[in-house]
C-alpha cells in the first residue's frame, strides 16, 4: 500500500465513518443517539473527502460519527477561529497535510514559527496515540513535501519580493499606512508613472517620481495628474522615507516571486506545501497581511476560469486575517470582498485563520461555507458580546453553542462544512485527528538545508537591481551633465581664443573667483546638498524624459483589482 493510501484524506476501501484501527475488534458499530445519528448522516459523503475528526455529543466523543469535509468543496473558502492556544494551528496543519496528500497544493502563513515540522514525519508519544485511539484515527507518520519562503529574505526561507509596479497603490498605501485621502493620491501618482512608462520596480524609484512631483519643476506637471495637492504628495514621500529607514525596503524589487510557484506538486503527484515564514516579521503586521493579499490578487490576475472542480487548484490559508481588515480602507474593503467571491471560479480555495468571526467582515464572512470554530473564552463583557455574536452566524443546531463553545477542548471545535450538494452540514461538535507530520518547528539546521536545497533558492536568493526609473533618471541627469561641461568648455576654449590663449589654458571659475552657480547654490545657508534623486528630478533632462517616455513604451500599464499590474508587464 503507498504512502498516499494510508494517510488521512484518501480514499479508503471502507467509508471512514464506520472504519475502526487495526487494532480494534471487528464487529457492529453501537447505536448512536437519535440526534448524534442525524449530525453523522450529514457527514456521510460519497466522494473523496478529508477527515476532521469524531462527533462529540453530550460530553462523548462518538468515534462511529465521522467528521469530514468534501475535497471539491474546499475551494467554497472557510473560517478556522478560536481563541488564542486551542488548537487552531494544528488544525491548519491537519487539513494541509491531508490536502497534500490528495494532490493539492497548499500554502501556510506561519506567523509564530510553528508550521515547519509539516516537512517532517511526527512521533508517536502518548498523547497522539491516545488521542488516535479515541477518535478512532489510522495514524501513521509522514511528513509533505514542502517548500519555505521569506518576506524579502527576512529570516530562514527562499526571498519573496514583490515589484512597486506590481503591487499597486492600494496595497502599498494599506503598508505605509496612508488614510483615504492619501491613498487615492498614491493612485493617482502610480497612475502619473504609467502613463509616462516610468517603470516602478523599488522604493526609490517611487521616491524619485513622488519628488519630482513635490518639486518646483514638478508643479506643472502635478497639476496634470488632477486632484493632487502638494502637501499630501509631501505626506507620501515622508511616509516613504519612514518606511525604508525601518529597514523594510528589501521587501519591494526584483526578482519578483511567480506566484505559479504556489501551484506545484511533487514528483509522487502530493501537493507541495509552501510555508511563508513569518517571525522575523511578526512585529509588521500590516506589511506581511498586505504581501499576503498581494499573492491572492496575483492568483486571481493569472488564474484561468475553471468552474467547479473535482478538487482544488490550491487552497490558501490566511492566518492572523484581523490585520488586513484593520482600519481598511473602502476600496480596500470592497476588492477583498471581490476576490474572494471571483477567485473560488479559478480553483482557489481561501481560509481565514483568525480568533472570532467578527474579525472578517460581514460580506467576506458569508462567502466561507467552512468552519472550525475552536473554544471562545467569555471572561470580559467584550468577550460575552463576541461569543453571542459568533453564534449567531451558525446554522441552527442542535447544541447549546454558547455552552458548547466556551467548554470545547485543546483540539476540540464546532463545525459545520459545505455537503457534496453545496447545502451546509449539521453543526457538530468535534474531537479532530492528530496531525500526522512533526507537530512544533523543523530544527533550525535542517529548515536552512531544506531551504538552500531547493531549486527555487537559486532562482530567488540573490536580490537584482536592473535598470528602471532611478537608473534612467541618473543616467539622463549624467549625460546632461556632460553636455554642460562640454558646453562650458567650449564657451570658454571661445573666450580664450578671442583673448588669444591656448585651449584648456583658461583657469575655471571654480579655481577662484566667484564659484559656479550650482556650488553657490549648495553653500547657500550651510545646508547640505542636495540627494542624487533630488538632483535627478528636478533636472531638465528627467522633464524631458518624463514628458517622452510615454510615447515611447506605447500605453499605460494595465492594473486590476487593488490597483496591481497584471502578469506580463
Amino acid at each position: 500500500m503507498s504512502d498516499s493510501e494510508t494517510r488521512p484524506g484518501s480514499t479508503p476501501e471502507a467509508p471512514p465513518q464506520t472504519r475502526a484501527p487495526a487494532s480494534a475488534p471487528r464487529g457492529a458499530a453501537p447505536e448512536l443517539p437519535p440526534a448524534a445519528r442525524e449530525i453523522a448522516a450529514g457527514y456521510a459523503f460519497a466522494g473523496p473527502a478529508l477527515d476532521l475528526g469524531a462527533l462529540i455529543w453530550e460530553g462523548h466523543c462518538l468515534p462511529e460519527a465521522q467528521i469530514r469535509v468534501p475535497l471539491p468543496m474546499l475551494n467554497r473558502h472557510g473560517l478556522v477561529a478560536g481563541a488564542t492556544g486551542t488548537g487552531k494551528t494544528k488544525t491548519l496543519q491537519l487539513i494541509a497535510e491531508q490536502l497534500s496528500a490528495q494532490g493539492v497544493p497548499v500554502f501556510l502563513a506561519d506567523v509564530k514559527g510553528d508550521l515547519s515540522g509539516v516537512a517532517e514525519p511526527g512521533a508517536l508519544g502518548d498523547r497522539v496515540r491516545a488521542r488516535a485511539a479515541e477518535v478512532r484515527q489510522r495514524w501513521t507518520p509522514g511528513g509533505c513535501p514542502a517548500e519555505f519562503y521569506a518576506l524579502g529574505g527576512a529570516g530562514q526561507g527562499i526571498p519573496l519580493r514583490a515589484t512597486v509596479t506590481s503591487f499597486g497603490p492600494l496595497l502599498l498605501s494599506k503598508v505605509l499606512q496612508l488614510n483615504q485621502t492619501q491613498e487615492q493620491s498614491l493612485g493617482l501618482i502610480f497612475h502619473y508613472a504609467d502613463t509616462k512608462g516610468l517603470e516602478l520596480i523599488d522604493l526609490k524609484d517611487l521616491r524619485a517620481v513622488v519628488t519630482f512631483l513635490t518639486s518646483d519643476e514638478g508643479k506643472q506637471e502635478l497639476k496634470s495628474v488632477g486632484g493632487l495637492s502638494t502637501a499630501t504628495a509631501g505626506v507620501i514621500l515622508r511616509s516613504l522615507t519612514a518606511f525604508e529607514a525601518q529597514g523594510m525596503a528589501g521587501f519591494f524589487g526584483e526578482p519578483e516571486f511567480d506566484t505559479g510557484e504556489l501551484l506545484r506538486t511533487a514528483g509522487d503527484g502530493r501537493g507541495v506545501v509552501s510555508v511563508l515564514e513569518l517571525p522575523a516579521v511578526q512585529d509588521r503586521p500590516h506589511l506581511f497581511s498586505t504581501f499576503l493579499m498581494w499573492l491572492l490578487a496575483d492568483l486571481f490576475h493569472d488564474l484561468p476560469e475553471v468552474g467547479d472542480v473535482d478538487k482544488p487548484k490550491l487552497v490558501f490559508f490566511f492566518d492572523e486575517a484581523h490585520l488586513l481588515f484593520d482600519d481598511a480602507s473602502k476600496a480596500f474593503l470592497e476588492s477583498i470582498t471581490q476576490t474572494v467571491r471571483l477567485i473560488r471560479s479559478k480553483g482557489v480555495g481561501v481560509f481565514f485563520v483568525t480568533q472570532t468571526p467578527r474579525d472578517v467582515p460581514a460580506d467576506v464572512l458569508g462567502q466561507l461555507g467552512n468552519r472550525v470554530q475552536h473554544a471562545l473564552r467569555a471572561f470580559t463583557p467584550d468577550d460575552q458580546k463576541a461569543l453571542k455574536a459568533t453564534v449567531k452566524t451558525f446554522p441552527n443546531s442542535a447544541y447549546d453553542l454558547e455552552e458548547v463553545l466556551t467548554g470545547l477542548g485543546t483540539g476540540e471545535a464546532v463545525v459545520t462544512v459545505l455537503s457534496e450538494s453545496g447545502a451546509p452540514t449539521p453543526v457538530a461538535a468535534t474531537r479532530l485527528h492528530a496531525p500526522e507530520s512533526l507537530m512544533g518547528p523543523m530544527d533550525a539546521a535542517a529548515l536552512d538545508h531544506a531551504v538552500r536545497a531547493s531549486g527555487g533558492y537559486e532562482r530567488y536568493a540573490q536580490a537584482v537591481d536592473r535598470e528602471s526609473a532611478y537608473e534612467k533618471l541618473t543616467a539622463a541627469q549624467a549625460a546632461q551633465d556632460a553636455r554642460a561641461a562640454q558646453d562650458a568648455q567650449r564657451a570658454r576654449d571661445a573666450h580664450g581664443a578671442a583673448r588669444g590663449e591656448a585651449p584648456g589654458e583658461r583657469r575655471p571659475a571654480s579655481a577662484g573667483g566667484r564659484a559656479p552657480e550650482r556650488e553657490r547654490k549648495r553653500g547657500r545657508g550651510g545646508g547640505e546638498a542636495p540627494s542624487v534623486v533630488e538632483q535627478v528630478v528636478r533636472s531638465s533632462a528627467f522633464r524631458s524624459l518624463a514628458r517622452s517616455v510615454g510615447t515611447q513604451i506605447g500605453k499605460e500599464i494595465t492594473r486590476s483589482l487593488f490597483g496591481t499590474a497584471r502578469r506580463g508587464r
